[in-house]
């Protein structure tokens, strides 16, 4: 396996797909899952000449499970020392839900000197839970009870989550894919017990206003109106506003998941901007 040791001992683990002079894409994931969550669209990318780079962040997937360092803060230098040993340069930083906020804070505490894009995709940006400075973000009551159903039966609790709101399961007339449900489920039951039940206060409670605001690089924003996870109002819309030049892309009935369940649109959109 690829992988690398952190300053602090950790070893995250990293796909490096596509050709090694290409230009580089890389990737982060959402809670709690892998770099695997982004299969479609590093395959879809590096077949068209990118170098694409999809990392396992620390209490995930086959990357190691520190006790300690599962917030934010923590993601972002994990993912800094990543590029920096690697020597990654003028790269395309592409985040989901959890991953947008870590490629966030990366840019509000690493800059953007190794960046030349980024994409934030269904992201929880700026923040997720409701303060008196963000009316309208979700109370902590939901997150509070996200924590009590994943230490009561988190098996359970990853099952529902991907058969329902996920991927928009739950809608009428949804076509509902066992395999999606049974590879979030799987990929969710790999991340560590307690870096699983830390990342949810690390997504929902961490402000990310003062990084969105010092990303200076094109950024595309893309969201689904119809995503139940990260609800656009209280995130994409913000975000847009926050950085400076942004372009948002919004998905008519698009779901939390748009890398499966609007795979064809969100690939193309990668590439076009990848390109341009």
């Amino acid at each position: 396996m690829s992988t690398i040791v952190t300053r602090d001992g950790t070893t995250i683990y990293y796909k490096d797909w596509g050709p090694q002079d290409g230009p580089v894409v890389t990737f982060s994931h959402g809670w709690p899952l892998s770099a695997d969550a982004w299969e479609a669209q590093m395959f879809h990318l590096a077949s068209h000449g990118f170098r694409c780079i999809g990392h396992d962040r620390r209490g995930h997937g086959r990357s190691s499970q520190p006790w300690d360092g599962n917030h934010m803060d923590q993601y972002a230098d994990d993912l800094a020392e990543l590029l920096d040993q690697l020597d990654v340069r003028a790269a395309m930083m592409v985040g989901h839900s959890t991953g947008g906020g870590e490629v966030a804070r990366y840019v509000g505490r690493h800059g953007t000197k190794r960046v030349a894009k980024v994409v934030l995709m269904g992201a929880v940006p700026p923040i997720m839970v409701q303060t008196p400075d963000h009316p309208g973000g979700l109370p902590l009551s939901i997150f509070d009870g996200f924590r009590k159903a994943y230490l009561a039966d988190r098996a359970q609790f990853f099952l529902e989550i991907a058969s329902g709101p996920f991927f928009g399961f739950n809608r009428p007339g949804a076509k509902v894919s066992q395999g999606l449900i049974q590879s979030w489920w799987a990929q969710g039951m790999q991340c560590g017990h307690k870096n699983g039940y830390d990342c949810i206060k690390a997504f929902s409670e961490t402000d990310f206003t003062e990084d969105l605001r010092k990303i200076d690089v094109p950024t595309l924003i893309i969201h689904g109106d119809d995503d139940q996870i990260v609800p656009i109002g209280a995130s994409a819309l913000r975000s847009a506003q926050l950085v400076r030049g942004a372009e948002l892309k919004i998905y008519p009935g698009g779901s939390h998941s748009l890398g499966d369940t609007d795979k064809e649109r969100l690939n193309a959109d990668l590439l076009a901007f990848a390109r341009a």
